[in-house]
């Protein structure tokens, strides 16, 4: 299974871009991951492969902990499916019927996040869920 993530935006601070670049390369010693960058969050509705499963990440989805993150990634790998595109919005949020055309939808927190420190935490969180599936120590309860 594939990883693919779909962010609306570029990252201009270099100290995000180097965390998100640091995570990138951890995940990928687990799970093929690519960040794929869009300009407009229109974008988000048709980029996504047909045959992946569509995780959006908005305010008002589900408030998983990272255990329950990393049930849900490891159910997608072995459900069969050729992957997961997470789509992630920009400064202007989600096109309104993305969240409804979603297979799971999250959000990381209650609070507002900018979207370039959301992509940061999201890459951080798949890969502490990849290493709870592993069964590495790096995620401590």
């Amino acid at each position: 299974m594939k990883l693919i993530v779909y962010a609306v935006g570029k990252l201009r601070d270099p100290w995000v871009a180097a965390g998100c670049a640091e995570y990138q390369q951890r995940l990928r010693g687990r799970l093929p991951v690519e960040v794929v960058e869009l300009k407009r969050a229109e974008e988000l509705l048709t980029k996504p492969p047909p045959r992946y499963a569509r995780w959006v990440l908005d305010e008002h989805g589900a408030l998983p902990t990272s255990r329950e993150l990393a049930g849900k990634l490891g159910h997608a790998m072995n459900s069969g499916i050729q992957g997961v595109a997470l789509l992630i919005g920009g400064a202007d949020g989600l096109p309104a019927e993305l969240p409804g055309k979603a297979d799971y939808v999250l959000s990381l927190s209650r609070l507002t996040l900018p979207h370039r420190l959301a992509r940061l935490v999201m890459l951080e969180q798949l890969y502490r869920a990849a290493s709870i599936l592993a069964g590495d120590p790096y995620h401590r309860d």
